[in-house]
């Protein structure tokens, strides 16, 4: 018989997902407050749509989608600046045995959905979806 964590493996934990909620309000609070020192950040507004907690808790790996700059220069500043982050966000994490590691990638979530909804507006696809509704069933 298979256990029950096997079984349900599939995707994140409860725990993993409330965790990274947290840690997204955690990050989300320190990167407000602006106490980060560093000149590709000045200017620049930081979206953190979601933060991934590994099983163990032990590392977090943040999405984020910046607005102004350039994507690639601040996420290598936020990587360089992570260990700060880290310690500004246990403030907020009091709850937690261990403080998580922070990552950061661009979230590229935003440019699928786009993506999508470029598909489903083109011409054929507008083509088909009218020759359905004049048909009234599909063929």
């Amino acid at each position: 018989m298979k256990s029950r964590r096997n079984a349900m493996s599939n995707g994140p934990s409860q725990r993993q997902l409330r965790v990274g909620e947290q840690a997204r309000h955690a990050l989300a609070q320190v990167l407000q407050r602006d106490e980060l020192q560093e000149p590709a950040l000045d200017g620049v507004v930081v979206s953190i749509s979601e933060v991934r907690m590994s099983p163990d808790l032990k590392i977090a790996t943040a999405y984020i989608s910046p607005i102004g700059g350039d994507k690639d220069i601040i996420v290598a500043a936020l990587n360089r600046h992570a260990r700060f982050l880290r310690g500004r966000a246990a403030a907020y994490l009091k709850q937690l045995k261990y403080m998580p590691e922070f990552r950061f990638r661009i979230d590229t979530s935003f440019d699928n959905f786009a993506k999508i909804d470029r598909l489903l507006r083109s011409p054929e696809v507008t083509r088909d979806l009218r020759h359905v509704d004049d048909e009234g069933t599909e063929e």
